[in-house]
């Protein structure tokens, strides 16, 4: 209830009871999607200080915490503007909240450092932490806590927390046996300085395409966003989701897994995939857009809609 209360996701929250009291959000810092015709620096930064308003209106002695995503995942690969992140970090640094970076999908070398609050200069009191952890071979996640609010934990006496399978001793020797691995094969440094900006590079190639309004992608986590009218960053007509589907049918089909969320097609390849195996990937992507369309066109659906 926690989570999905801090979490966006309106479909949790409409299944009853949420978000629990004493939970507020801002806007997402969703450029392609919501930014208009402002640029994307202008966005970000407005974005940004929609923190400070709230925590001006909820008065900051009410305000414990703040809690985001580096990048969000599934949310559809939302790369926040550059101007974002610094502001959030001042607002918080200023009012004197704290500040919590869920490092679930961003941590252990996805956005090519070994933290997306690397990639992205963020100073977190709190990160919260999965997946990369094991390399997804054994379920395990944790809170990082920085050392002046752990004083303040210790000191207040024993932190009365855990569940049944709290610290379970195969799941951390899969954990550190995998962390070793990272460290020891220079696997993160790779997707930073290698394999990441060859993919990156291929990535930004398909926004050439006539069905992709923008190609974004941060390490190895990227999103093709779908339009019927790219220059205008239009929505499709149909039903949210329809063309994603579709998309996302014919790419298993040609061999390659993209999730779509809406119609947002998303990727996140192993740490360790090879540039050949990257062509390979790029390829894939492309034959799936080229027959994704030819369906559209076919079927009447490259019919653009009204924005939300």
């Amino acid at each position: 209830m926690g989570g999905a209360s801090l979490g966006g996701m309106t479909a949790m929250h409409e299944q009853g009871g949420l978000p629990i009291p004493d939970i507020t959000h801002i806007d997402q810092p969703y450029w392609y999607s919501e930014g208009g015709d402002m640029d994307a620096d202008e966005f970000g930064l407005q974005r940004a200080l929609m923190l400070e308003a709230e925590i001006e209106r909820l008065g900051e002695e009410n305000v414990a915490a703040f809690i985001a995503e580096p990048v969000q995942g599934a949310g559809g690969v939302v790369i926040p503007p550059s101007t974002y992140w610094p502001e959030i970090q001042r607002i918080c640094d200023a009012h004197d909240i704290l500040l919590i970076v869920d490092e679930v999908i961003c941590g252990f070398g996805r956005t090519g450092n070994w933290f997306g609050s690397d990639t992205f200069n963020i100073s977190p009191d709190i990160m919260t932490i999965a997946k990369g952890m094991s390399s997804g071979y054994m379920p395990i996640g944790g809170s990082l806590v920085a050392e002046p609010l752990a004083k303040v934990i210790s000191e207040a006496g024993e932190f009365s927390h855990g569940y049944t399978y709290s610290g379970h001793p195969v799941a951390c020797a899969v954990a550190l046996e995998n962390l070793r691995l990272l460290d020891e094969e220079n696997i993160i440094e790779t997707v930073k300085n290698d394999t990441g900006p060859y993919l990156q590079e291929k990535w930004h190639a398909l926004a050439d395409h006539p069905l992709v309004g923008e190609a974004r992608i941060v390490g190895m986590m990227a999103a093709l966003e779908l339009s019927p009218d790219k220059k205008a960053r239009a929505p499709f007509a149909a039903e949210k989701g329809t063309v994603g589907l579709r998309c996302r049918s014919t790419s298993i089909d040609n061999g390659l897994i993209m999730r779509h969320v809406g119609d947002v097609m998303i990727i996140s390849p192993p740490l360790v995939i090879s540039k050949a195996e990257i062509d390979i990937l790029v390829e894939r992507a492309a034959r799936t857009l080229d027959q994704t369309l030819a369906g559209l066109k076919n079927d009447g659906l490259m019919v653009a809609g009204k924005g939300d």
